[in-house]
């Protein structure tokens, strides 16, 4: 979750109390899409390395879509190591590898019915004709991959990435509708078929199984979906066996061998040849069948002896799938629906306040637990004193919350008729609930912030951003890693990371424990990685210890500028404030910010042991590997770079090579704006203000040779 103070654009103002620039825009969504990287990928982690997921698929997803939106939008900041730029999932090592015979993609989503609409029109427009669709339910559980050879069950296998997965083939076996053998005319083929499906747990098994994790007092799964996936997971088949799992085949590598020219062909010869196949399915001819399946399907939802999150409309004919084909990360001829948040009804029993990174305090709504989109929720964030002013929220109110996109729990509103008549609006304390610490809330702020570095509860949030991608970079590293660290008295401040060893690490004990009721470490192979991460992050250079180390208002790319200027701690810390207000984009608010933190005696004691540790406290001076013609210049880039394929940072790059600066805003100050394919405002501003432009080609000649376009 962002702090307050990262998410000042949404009140409309910045942290000046104007109102937002291009700039201020920008650095907000690089900030998110950093901090959605990171929240996928830990959620990534906790899933296929773990068996320890915390949030819904649909969660998932939601947060997935909101990256590529931004993404989208801000195609700068789009990373080779973002989680879109992949098809997802891990392969764990627990299971061998198999690789799948053609990748198994993700399908595109659409949130309500405006985007479903918007995709059949895409369908009928590409196709040039009106289409017919087949409607599934889409089920809420762990996809698999059985392969079958001359008509017996050869191996079984977790989606995994998408490329390769894990071999789950002695838990497969187990599951009483998996067929060993296919039936009928399918039992007699040759050769090799993958067929692909959904692995699910009843909704009755579900509750046995957590009745007895409960009776035993082991953890209980937060889902069906959850269940169902730690379930093919494990080591003993009997444990799988036990756990009354079962399946919905609807899909294959290549369909080629059944003879099925329609999906609806194909369902029919899974039905056939012994698989179980969903029955609610329905071949549509027009948009409003279509939506009139989805809206039956809301309505039976929980009704249902299993969990589903939604319909997948697919394109009925093979042959016009084939003509739609694949983008890079899903199907052009499929789309899955997804069903809108539930709301529900429960009781604010408490507004506590957690304490961020930067001292920000956040009131979070406690309430009576209920199951929303499949999970118990029980607490919500509030944002901020305005927010529940705003809402007008209450101790003692009947309050609805849902979970925005199905993904974060949120407090919609109250019920006024419901209200206790005794019941006091809520106020932020003056008081810092973790230290006692005076609260304070600068002028135009919405934030209350705890000013004491002593601050116990800032200390884990400080702690990850020092591992964080923008900082330190290490990978692995996560909040549930870290909070046991912190919980086990191993780290306390980052200096304490680079004293960490291989056996303290392998021996962490994560909180939980195994199905025999024995504690889960960490292990050593996950703690042989992060080791290597740890020592890889001292080489970071100065301006990644800079941004990581927090200090108020200093962002990556400042702390790059601050570090050009002077490119060792040293040469920093002698530097006045009036030096350092004259860098390059820092001013006297930055400067004041980093000449105060680098006085402080606690600050410079843990400078000193970092430097112990190793960590490299300067910036490279690396002499230009190209004659600086562009010195002098601003450059800014906005729209798409086609012909070349760079990013607006990799083409940042090239123009930095030349000794140019490069701006994200455009100014009577900018030398040059270079627009690629579907540049906007920035574009409009530079024409406005009679600011040469260049095009893509012109921009590829000027780095190639170097030279400024002729007047």
């Amino acid at each position: 979750m962002m702090e307050q103070d990262d998410l000042f654009s949404l009140a409309g103002m910045n942290e000046q109390g104007q109102e937002p620039s291009e700039q201020d825009l920008r650095e907000q969504a690089r900030k998110r899409i950093d901090e959605l990287s990171r929240e996928i990928e830990h959620h990534t982690y906790l899933y296929y390395v773990l068996d320890a997921p915390e949030i819904s698929d649909a969660a998932f997803d939601s947060l997935m879509r909101e990256l590529q939106r931004l993404e989208k939008e801000y195609p700068e900041f789009v990373s080779p190591n973002s989680p879109t730029q992949r098809v997802g999932g891990y392969v764990g090592e627990q299971f061998a590898p198999i690789t799948h015979s053609a990748r198994m993609y993700s399908l595109d989503n659409a949130m309500d019915l405006d985007e479903l609409d918007a995709w059949l029109a895409r369908v009928r427009e590409a196709l040039g004709a009106e289409v017919r669709y087949t409607c599934e339910l889409k089920i809420d559980g762990s996809g698999i991959a059985l392969t079958y050879r001359d008509g017996q069950l050869h191996h079984a296998a977790t989606r995994g990435d998408g490329v390769t997965g894990e071999d789950i083939t002695a838990n497969v076996r187990t599951i009483h509708d998996v067929p060993l053998r296919l039936r009928g005319a399918a039992g007699s083929m040759r050769g090799s078929v993958e067929l692909r499906g959904e692995c699910f747990m009843p909704k009755s098994s579900f509750h046995r199984l957590n009745g007895e994790a409960l009776a035993q007092n082991r953890p209980v799964f937060a889902n069906c979906r959850n269940a169902a996936a730690g379930s093919l997971r494990q080591k003993d088949p009997t444990v799988t066996a036990s756990r009354d799992l079962a399946t919905f085949m609807y899909a294959a590598a290549d369909t080629a061998p059944t003879g099925a020219a329609t999906q609806r062909e194909f369902l029919q010869w899974l039905h056939d040849a012994g698989f179980h196949v969903n029955p609610h399915i329905k071949v549509c001819e027009t948009a409003q069948e279509v939506h009139d399946f989805c809206a039956r399907a809301l309505e039976m939802r929980n009704d249902l002896e299993y969990d589903i999150d939604g319909c997948v409309v697919k394109v009925d004919s093979f042959a016009l799938q084939g003509e739609l084909g694949f983008t890079s990360k899903a199907p052009r001829w499929a789309i899955a629906f997804k069903f809108p948040p539930e709301e529900k009804t429960t009781v604010l029993r408490n507004i506590a306040v957690q304490v961020g990174r930067t001292g920000v305090l956040t009131p979070v709504a406690e309430f009576d637990p209920v199951v929303v989109a499949g999970s118990t929720i029980a607490r919500a964030t509030l944002h901020n004193l305005d927010e529940v002013r705003r809402k007008d929220v209450r101790v003692g109110d009947t309050i609805i919350v849902h979970k925005a996109g199905d993904v974060i729990p949120e407090v919609v509103g109250h019920i006024a008729s419901l209200r206790p008549e005794n019941s006091v609006a809520w106020d932020m304390p003056r008081s810092c609930p973790s230290c006692g610490a005076p609260v304070i809330q600068e002028e135009g702020e919405v934030a209350f912030r705890c000013i004491s570095a002593e601050c116990p509860a800032q200390a884990q949030e400080r702690l990850l951003h020092w591992v964080s991608r923008g900082a330190m970079d290490i990978d692995g590293m996560g909040d549930e890693i870290v909070g046991r660290l912190v919980d086990c008295g191993l780290v306390l401040d980052v200096a304490h990371y680079y004293d960490l060893g291989l056996e303290e690490l392998s021996n962490l004990d994560m909180g939980r424990v195994n199905s025999a009721g024995e504690p889960i470490r960490l292990g050593a192979v996950v703690a042989s990685k992060l080791i290597v991460n740890i020592r890889d992050s001292k080489e970071r250079g100065l301006a990644r210890v800079l941004f990581g180390l927090g200090i108020r208002h200093i962002g990556k790319t400042t702390a790059q500028q601050v570090a050009s200027a002077y490119p060792s701690i040293e040469a920093l810390e002698a530097a006045s404030e009036e030096q350092l207000a004259s860098i390059d984009g820092v001013g006297p608010k930055i400067a004041k910010s980093i000449f105060d933190f680098l006085r402080v005696p606690a600050n410079q004691e843990l400078i000193e042991r970092l430097k112990l540790a190793g960590v490299r406290m300067s910036e490279e001076q690396v002499a230009p590997s190209r004659p600086q013609t562009l010195a002098g210049l601003t450059f800014v880039l906005t729209g798409t770079l086609v012909e070349s394929g760079l990013s607006r940072d990799q083409a940042g790059d090239k123009l930095k090579e030349l000794g140019a600066k490069v701006s994200g805003s455009v100014s009577a100050k900018t030398s040059y704006v270079i627009a690629g394919v579907n540049a906007g405002s920035k574009l409009d501003k530079a024409n406005a203000l009679g600011i040469p432009v260049l095009d893509e080609a012109g921009f590829l000649r000027l780095i190639d040779s170097g030279e400024l376009p002729q007047a």
